[in-house]
């Protein structure tokens, strides 16, 4: 992916190829196609399919950095995308995490690093970096692959802040992220 509604990329002969397309939504609606095929030809998912829609702007995060999130998650199903059964995209409360703290699924932690503020991405995520065998009662079946849409709203990268020390001691001692937008520290959309 490219700005201005580019993407390139490489043949089995190592031909570089470019395609332009008419609008943004064009380009990333091929981009999520291209991610759900890689999934549906690969022999067995092993790790997380990452595949970004909008690339963003200024530095990509990393373990430790904070963001605000919006996010709609669908059951990967028949080869393709199943229901929704979790979004924020339609709420006032953008998710609120911290890279590397472990409140997120593992496959979450993993798909997220290097994006940056403004970046979208598409996710497919094998069952054992999300919920497992376990799954989560009434909204997501054991053993199910998940799709993510996320887009980074607000970004606060560890480097940047200064004596934050208290403030990053209590999001890692509450029980989970809250969900609640806190423009401190974060840059304007």
């Amino acid at each position: 992916v490219q700005q201005n509604n580019y993407s390139t990329f490489y043949d089995d002969q190592r031909q570089n190829w470019s395609i332009m397309f008419e609008s943004e939504k064009a380009a990333m609606d091929f981009s999520k196609q291209v991610c759900i095929a890689k999934c549906n030809s690969s022999p067995a998912l092993d790790s997380v399919l990452c595949q970004d829609l909008l690339l963003g702007e200024g530095q990509g995060v990393e373990g430790g950095d904070s963001l605000e999130i919006a996010y709609t998650g669908w059951l990967f199903q028949n080869n393709g995308l199943g229901q929704v059964f979790d979004s924020n995209v339609n709420k006032d409360k953008l998710l609120r995490l911290k890279l590397g703290s472990g409140k997120v699924i593992k496959g979450w932690e993993e798909g997220m690093m290097g994006m940056k503020k403004g970046g979208r991405r598409y996710l497919i995520i094998p069952p054992a970096w999300a919920y497992g065998a376990q799954g989560v009662a009434g909204r997501v079946p054991p053993d199910s692959t998940l799709v993510f849409e996320v887009e980074v709203k607000r970004v606060k990268l560890v480097k940047e802040s200064s004596g934050s020390d208290g403030q990053s001691v209590s999001s890692r001692d509450s029980p989970a992220p809250s969900p609640v937008p806190n423009s401190d520290g974060f840059s304007a959309d």
